[in-house]
This record gives C-alpha cells, sequence and structure tokens, in this order.
C-alpha cells in the first residue's frame, strides 16, 4: 500500500502507533501536516516511511534523508538519530528515504527538510536538527517506562535499545512501544545527550551498504522498471543551440520492438539544468536492445546554432590568456585589500605565473538516467538526483501536479560530482512520458554523457606577488578568467563570479594588499555545478604559486607557507564567520610530520604540499612522488582534515580517500576540448580516468580530534591533492635537472 496519512499540525513531531504497534517519529514543519507514510506504521504495509520505527521486537528502522552518492550520508545521518536514541545499532536498518513533500495553499512543503547531498552540507544541517528525532523518540520510551514502573522518568537511563531502572532492571525498547505511542510530545525541543556519553558519534562503522554493493545486490535507479514501461534512447544534438535540419524514421520504426520516435527540445526561458540539455530525438521501444538497435537506423541531420557554431576550446584559452596580460577592466573585483601601488613600490622581488587548466566533465559511473509514470493526477519515479526538491521542481512545472502529487523515490545513487545537482535528464523523461502517455525508462549511453554534460569551464590564472625585504609577501594580485557556471541560470551579473572563485580564499586575510579579479568568457558550452568548485582549481593555481615563490627565495616550501600563514589567530571572513589559523597550521604540520618533510632537500624523490580551508573545515596534502625516466610514480600521499566533530571516523577516511584519487585522477588525465562547437572526446578510450597504477597504493588519512559543530567534508580533499602533486613533480624535475651534470663529471672523471 502506498501513499500518505495527514496528521495533526498540533504536534511538534509526528508520533503514531500502527496496526503493528510501531513508535513513528519525524520531524515537525511550522505550518502544515507532516505525512507519515503508512509503511512506518506496520508490516502489513509495503512503502517506506519517516525517520523512526520502532516495532514490538525492538527493531528500528532508521530513514536517511539526503541522497547517497558515495558520501556516507546513508551511515552517518541515521547514526546520528541513532546515537540521541541510545539504539542498538546492530538491531538498527537504514532506508534511503524519498523526496518528502505535502501541500500548503498549493504550495509546497518539504517534510524531511534539508534532502541535498555532495555539497557540503549534509552533516552541519542534520546535526542542526537530526538529533531531535532520536531524542523525542527516546524521551518517549522513557516516558512509558516511567509511567509503567510509578517512578520518575529522570531517574530512568537508556542503553542500546533498553531502558535501565535504578534498581538494575532492563526494559526492551519494544515493551515499552505501545504505551509510548500514546504520549503527546512536548511543545519544546529536548534537551540533548552530552558528547562525553556518545557511543556510536565519534567511533567507526561500516557503509550500511557495503555488503550489497560489493555483491552486486544494490539497487541503483538505473536498475528500476515499470513491467509496462518504454525504454527511452536518445540522439542528441551535437552543437548546443543547434536544431534538427532533417529527419527519417521508418528505418528506426521498422525494427522489431520500436514503438515511436520522439523529437525533444530545450524549452524556452527555462535555465540550463531544468530542461533538456540540447535537442534531440528519442527512441522509444519495448527494450534497450531494440531502442538501440532503432537509433542506429535514425536518419538524422542537424544544424549548428549561431553561438555554438564556432566554439574552439582552444581559442578561447589563448583569449583567457590575451585577456589577462591586458589591463582591461575585470567583469568584477571580488576582493581588494589594502594599497597594491604601494606595495609594488616597496619592492624586493616580483614573482609571476600563469596557470592553464582544461576543462572537465562529471564521468559519473552510472549514467543519466529517469524512470518516469504519469497518471491522471500522480506523478511517480525513480531518479538518481543530489536534489530531489529541484528534481520535483522540473516535474511540477511539466505536469502541473500539485506538490503533494508528485512522488519522488531515490535509491543509492552511482556518482553524483555535481552532475546530479542538474534535471535535464529529468525534464528529458518527463517530457516523452507525456508524449507516449506511457511509463518510461530513460537511458543515456556512456558517450552521450561525455558529450552532452554541464562541464566545469576550464579557468587561466594570472597570479603576481610582490615580495617585500624581509622575504614576506606584501601584495598579492590574482586574476581569472573562465565561464561561469551560473549563466544563464538567473543570477544577477554582478554574483556570476561566486561558481568561480571564493573571496575567502588563501591568501585572502593574510597579506596586507590582496586583489581577486574575475574575467567572465562568452560561451555557449553547457557548465554546471562541480565536485568541489570553486575551491579546486583555484587552489591549485594559489597553493602551485606559493611554491614559485619559495623556489624564486631559494627555500624550503614549508618555510615560505608558515611566513605566509603566520601566527595562530582568528581572522574575519567576508560574509561572516572566521578563519581559524591555528587549525590550517595544524593539518599542515600533521602532513609534513607524517611524510617526514624533513627530508625534502635531500630526498631524491619530489615531494609537495598545499593547504585549504572550505567552510570552517581545514585541510592538508602531502605528496612524494619518483620519477622513473618519463614515467611518474605516486610514492606516497598523506591527508590531514579537521572538520569539527567526527560522526563516522572509517567513513569520512574513506571520504577523503576517495576524494583525494579523484582529484589526483583528474590531475593526471582527462581534459574536454571542443572544435567547432562539437566536444572531441566521445568515450573514456579518449577521456582516461586514472587507472589502479597511476594512483597511490594507500592514502594515509589524519582525522583531527575536536569538539566543534561538525563541518562538511564531501569534496574538502578535493583542493590540495593536485596542487601538492605538482609541487611533488616540480621538486623531482628539480633534483633530476640538478643531479644531471654532476652525474656527467662524474662519467668524465672515470
Amino acid at each position: 500500500m502506498s501513499g500518505v496519512l495527514p496528521l495533526s499540525r498540533r504536534r511538534f513531531l509526528q508520533v503514531l502507533a500502527g496496526a503493528a504497534g510501531a513508535l513513528v517519529v519525524g520531524i515537525r514543519e511550522a505550518h502544515a501536516d507532516v505525512p507519515v507514510p503508512p509503511a512506518m506504521l506496520g508490516d502489513e504495509f509495503g512503502a517506506l516511511g519517516p525517520y523512526v520505527r520502532i516495532d514490538r521486537d525492538g527493531n528500528v528502522l532508521v530513514g536517511a534523508r539526503d541522497p547517497d552518492t558515495g558520501t556516507g550520508t546513508a551511515t552517518a545521518l541515521p547514526r546520528i538519530i541513532a546515537e540521541e536514541l541510545d539504539a542498538d545499532w546492530t538491531r538498527v536498518t537504514v532506508i534511503p528515504l524519498g523526496l518528502g513533500v505535502t501541500a500548503k495553499d498549493g504550495k509546497p512543503v518539504w517534510t524531511y527538510g534539508h534532502q541535498r547531498s555532495g555539497t557540503g552540507d549534509s552533516i552541519p544541517a542534520a546535526w542542526a536538527d537530526l538529533r531531535q528525532a532520536g531524542a523525542l523518540a527516546r524521551w518517549l520510551i522513557t516516558q512509558a517506562a516511567a509511567r509503567r514502573l510509578g517512578v520518575a522518568a529522570d531517574r530512568l537511563r537508556c542503553e542500546a535499545g533498553v531502558v535501565v531502572t535504578p534498581d538494575g532492571r532492563r526494559f526492551p525498547y519494544g515493551s515499552l512501544v505501545e504505551a509510548a505511542s500514546k504520549i503527546d510530545p512536548p511543545n519544546a525541543p529536548l534537551p540533548l545527550k552530552a558528547p562525553q556519553r556518545y557511543t556510536l558519534i565519534g567511533r567507526p562503522a561500516g557503509d550500511v551498504d557495503a555488503r550489497r554493493i560489493v555483491t552486486g545486490q544494490t539497487r541503483y535507479a538505473i536498475d528500476a522498471d515499470y513491467a509496462d514501461a518504454l525504454v527511452a534512447v536518445l540522439a542528441p544534438c551535437p552543437w548546443p543551440g543547434g536544431s534538427l535540419a532533417s529527419i527519417e524514421t521508418a528505418p528506426a520504426l521498422a525494427v522489431k520492438g520500436v514503438v515511436k520516435v520522439v523529437p525533444i527540445n530545450p524549452e524556452a526561458g527555462v535555465p540550463p539544468g531544468q530542461t533538456a540539455v540540447a535537442p534531440a530525438v528519442a527512441v522509444l521501444a519495448e527494450n534497450t536492445w531494440a531502442a538501440l538497435r532503432g537509433l542506429g537506423e535514425l536518419k538524422l541531420e542537424w544544424k549548428p546554432g549561431s553561438d555554438s557554431a564556432n566554439e574552439d576550446s582552444g581559442k578561447l584559452e589563448a583569449q583567457a590568456i590575451a585577456l589577462l596580460d591586458t589591463d582591461s577592466a575585470p567583469t568584477t573585483r571580488v576582493r581588494d585589500d589594502g594599497d597594491l601601488k604601494a606595495a609594488n613600490r616597496k619592492a624586493a622581488r616580483r614573482v609571476e605565473a600563469t596557470y592553464v587548466q582544461p576543462w572537465l566533465a562529471h564521468a559519473t559511473p552510472e549514467p543519466m538516467n529517469c524512470l518516469v509514470r504519469l497518471d491522471k493526477d500522480q506523478a511517480t519515479l525513480v531518479v538518481p538526483t543530489q536534489a530531489p526538491q529541484q528534481a520535483w521542481a522540473v516535474v511540477q512545472r511539466l505536469t502541473g501536479l500539485a506538490p503533494d502529487r508528485i512522488a519522488i523515490e531515490v535509491p543509492r545513487v552511482g556518482g553524483g560530482y555535481g552532475r546530479r545537482l542538474d534535471h535535464d535528464y529529468v525534464a528529458e523523461a518527463v517530457m516523452l512520458a507525456k508524449a507516449v502517455d506511457k511509463p518510461v525508462r530513460l537511458m543515456w549511453t556512456r558517450e552521450q554523457d561525455l558529450v552532452h554534460d554541464y562541464y566545469r569551464s576550464g579557468t587561466v590564472h594570472k597570479i603576481k606577488a610582490v615580495i617585500g625585504r624581509k622575504r614576506q609577501v606584501i601584495a598579492w594580485d590574482q586574476r581569472l578568467a573562465s565561464a561561469s557556471a551560473l549563466t544563464g541560470r538567473g543570477t544577477a551579473a554582478d554574483r556570476l563570479w561566486t561558481s568561480e572563485v571564493s573571496a575567502n580564499q588563501l591568501p585572502a586575510g593574510l597579506v596586507p594588499a590582496y586583489r581577486s579579479d574575475w574575467y567572465g568568457l562568452a560561451s555557449a558550452m553547457p557548465r554546471g555545478p562541480f565536485r568541489g568548485e570553486p575551491h579546486v582549481s583555484n587552489a591549485f593555481a594559489v597553493e602551485s604559486f606559493v611554491d614559485e615563490i619559495a623556489h624564486t627565495l631559494r627555500e624550503d616550501p614549508l618555510v615560505t607557507r608558515l611566513r605566509l600563514l603566520g601566527e595562530a589567530r582568528q581572522i574575519p571572513l567576508a560574509g561572516g564567520g572566521m578563519l581559524d589559523v591555528g587549525r590550517l597550521l595544524n593539518v599542515l604540520k600533521l602532513v609534513t610530520d607524517r611524510i617526514e618533510w624533513k627530508n625534502w632537500l635531500h630526498n631524491v624523490n619530489g615531494m609537495g604540499i598545499a593547504c585549504w580551508h572550505v567552510d570552517g573545515a581545514y585541510v592538508a596534502h602531502a605528496i612524494e612522488v619518483a620519477m622513473h625516466g618519463e614515467k611518474l610514480e605516486i610514492v606516497r600521499a598523506v591527508c590531514a582534515v579537521d572538520v569539527g566533530r567526527v560522526i563516522n571516523p572509517l567513513g569520512l577516511e574513506g571520504q577523503v580517500a576517495g576524494a583525494t584519487l579523484d582529484a589526483l585522477s583528474n590531475a593526471l588525465n582527462p581534459a574536454i576540448t571542443f572544435k567547432n562547437g562539437q566536444i572531441q572526446q566521445q568515450s573514456l578510450k579518449d577521456y582516461p580516468l586514472a587507472s589502479m597504477a597511476q594512483l597511490p597504493n594507500d592514502v594515509e588519512v589524519i582525522l583531527v580530534p575536536n569538539d566543534r559543530a561538525p563541518s562538511g567534508a564531501s569534496f574538502l580533499a578535493m583542493p590540495t591533492a593536485a596542487p601538492a602533486l605538482a609541487n611533488a613533480v616540480f621538486r623531482a624535475s628539480a633534483v633530476r635537472v640538478r643531479r644531471l651534470p654532476l652525474m656527467k663529471e662524474l662519467l668524465r672523471l672515470l
């Protein structure tokens, strides 16, 4: 049975006892009845439910609200609830929650609040509200026990799924469920557990889906199907903004199993990411094989749009370099501290460098897909999304359905990296389902995923530093040219820079005279959110440039960084918050100690370091490389992170290691290029991700113990991995060049 049951809005948190005696708990919505999916009320129902269910046997079901794209949210978020509940983790089952939405005056009300993954805010948002869900369930059970026993509730304690009395008697949660469900919850937030009582938070836990993933049992959205669904595959236009010149459908329709051929087009005036990424022709068939065969039989001719026909990545890069070499005014002056002209008059030395980075694709392991069923007054979708509420907005616009008549299921997601914050593939699936009046299972191919992505723009950075007589950096002038990922997405022109650069990135606040300028490039190529941006591309330029300064000064790059960072202190950030230099210095010290940086000068291998801060979290990398002729070997990779309180150390270690490898892969191999408006990379053969042999055997992760409120970490390790690698290669090359004349002299003497 599916559907929801509206409950009284007077309750702070929703609590019910169902047919099977389950206690159900969800977070309050201030202005709406919160629905409870009936499945949470007992075994006779099949759908999933809200945050917590406790049945009479003492089994606990906890819902994970944020999509898990490999970031560990399916484990970390339920453990926050289970901690406050004092649940026995061995008896907890975690269920991924679909979109939670109800209607209030025709507008959506989000049942679960935050539902967004991969943007670094899942844990901070959960820390602010999910603890209350567990605390309320524990309070209700404690109250039920107190009333049964005739003792004060504050004389009872909970541990591992049981209530313990002062004389040592133990009452399992399951035995108290029915009574607890009849108690009205309080109208004010409940007190939370003291950290010294934590038994789950801060303790390592394996991924709740690990066994199913490694045994091939995990069901992704791409595996979902309806018996009567048609499979849809696309032939998209190779040019953004192009159009269909001619089409011959008869050969495709002659393929057995092909049902229909449907052209679709991006909706005029709809921002990128909310409608089809490009014009396309869809072949709909009874199965995937027939759909792909029909696609191969289509006779299509496309014509480019006026904006995209002449797009060339090489020319765009040259344009950016030329632009930064002029004195033209920037699109936006992001930050301007101190007096650059006065600092230049005090210059003992000047350092200048230009850094060029390519366009990148997301290359998610699971290509874009969407399963959709449209009934008269209901839409049901299975979507691999990082942002269910944004997917809902696309469906609602295209169908006009009431907010609570759109159901979105979000299984485990096969990689996001920011790509699934856009929902063009959802729009395409809904358009096709409307056109054929049947359920549709849209499937992109790997090639289409590369050629029709929302890319990370290529960037060009030009940095100038002024060095004073005491070897300190007294001025920093950084220029960045890129095509904003926010263009056309409703962002004000004076805020387009926010997807490209941070006003608080290092060394802002550390240098007396600091200037950051952004130059916007015009491009018809689709761009969108990308994992770790804008920090990744900027950290690469900044941290590589610090080593350039060290090389100019002929000193240890660690010494240069320590002088630049200065003493431990708090520095106000633009827009609020503080940069804690002490925490940044600490992660830098941890990685340099672990990799034995004291041997930097005499090591035959190259060693490199980099550090960064992101939204109250701090990260540093140290990497050692060896050069075997022209072959690069990454010998060691060490990463230290300080994210405040750690929910699941094992999960965080995995996230840090994975992000490090992802960043190294992006640095080593791939690049998106385009000529005459067409993407040149057609498959992973053309866009090679790093092989296991190219990556380090291990990433040594150091977690800093901390009792501050947790910060996000989904991409925290991304920014510093690539510059640490580049600095290590730079050092290895310098060692090699320095030793060659010595070797020649030795050979002469022999």
